[in-house]
Parts: structure tokens; sequence; C-alpha cells
């Protein structure tokens, strides 16, 4: 009875928006971005015509959630490629704040874990606060629309952070799931649970202008 109060307690909170989210809210348009990819070349959203969309994901090196759920960013990746809705990975931390999430280690993470999607860099942040995200990993998934890009689905990829193996709720596959059948997203949003964002100096004081 204690784990079945306990595994409903923390479903709601899964389910509730973060307090902190500045930025983008789902039926915005997102801006798209230009960031630097680990193999030197700069990714964008739009250059493959055939892509319908983006499964957006904020991770870096050095949390412990996000290396939790790289096996599970690949899987993702993997499953969607093919079908119009690839994976970007974007490591919005400053590496003088990490130190383990400078773009040295990004490659050397990148290679470890044989990343087959874009691992970019947001050196600047600037990207982190236009889509206001605040954890990671945090995933925006983006759908195309000619050429805009409507934000579907905000919040975490699934509802246990720590175990694959009991993952009951699937949020970004049941976000992509319905987009790619015409069907509206069922829970477009929940609360991104990981570690902070490592923001600069510069970035602070422009997320408290916000």
């Amino acid at each position: 009875m204690i784990t079945s109060l306990t595994t409903l307690i923390v479903s709601l909170f899964l389910l509730v928006p973060s307090p902190e989210h500045e930025g983008y809210s789902v039926g915005d348009k997102a801006t798209n971005f230009k960031l630097k990819n680990i193999d030197g070349s700069y990714i964008s959203m739009g250059s493959n015509d055939l892509d319908k969309g983006y499964i957006v994901i904020f991770t870096c090196n050095t949390c412990p959630y996000s290396v939790a759920y790289e096996d599970r960013i690949i899987a993702l990746h993997n499953k969607y490629v093919t079908k119009g809705y690839p994976v970007i990975a974007i490591n919005p931390n400053d590496p003088t704040v990490q130190p383990g999430d400078s773009f040295e280690n990004m490659q050397k993470r990148a290679d470890k874990k044989s990343f087959p999607f874009p691992y970019v860099f947001d050196s600047t942040q600037e990207t982190t606060l236009a889509y206001g995200a605040t954890n990671t990993p945090h995933v925006y998934v983006v759908e195309r629309a000619s050429d805009d890009y409507i934000v579907r689905y905000i919040g975490g990829i699934d509802n246990n952070t720590r175990d694959a193996t009991l993952v009951t709720k699937f949020y970004v596959q049941s976000a992509v799931d319905n987009l790619l059948k015409g069907k509206a997203v069922e829970t477009t949003s929940t609360k991104a649970i990981g570690c902070t964002i490592k923001w600069s100096t510069a970035s602070k004081s422009k997320r408290a202008e916000l």
C-alpha cells in the first residue's frame, strides 16, 4: 500500500510543470539555432528536408541524471530518426562553472558512448535561455510546420529518472507517436527532473531580467 501511494505521489509530481519555467510554452514557435557540433560542423533545425520535427534535449556530460538517460536518448534517436524526428542534444552548461562540460569533454563523452545524434554546445547559453530549459535533461519536442517549429511537448523523457526497467510512462515516445499519427499530444508537459543548468554570470543577469 505504501509503495503504491509513493508511486502515485511521484507520478503526480512528475506531471506538474516546473514553476521555474521561463521561455517557450507548448504551442509557441521556437526560434531556430545554429550551434557547434562535436565534429566541428554547425547544426540547425531544418537542415534535412525529410525531418518532420525534432526531439531537442538539453543534457550534459556531468549530471548523473543525464548520464542515466544516455542509453534511452540513444534509443529515442535510433527509433525516430528514420521517421523524421531525430534527437538534437544540446549541452547548456558553462564550462567555467562546470569544467567537465567543456567542448573537449563533450567530444570524449560522445566518442565513448558512440552518440548517433548531434551533440552541440550552446556556448553563449542564448538558445537555452530562449527555450527556458532549467534542468539536464530537459526535453522539447518540436513539430516542423513549413518554416516554423512549434513546441508540442516540454518536460521529462519518462517517469523514472533512475531505472529504465521501471518506466511506466514514456512521455517523449507518446508525444512523438501522437504527432506521427496526426493526433494532438495527450500529455503536453511534465516536470523535468535533473541537475540545474550551470549558468554564466552574464546568463544569470539575463534570466533575472526575464
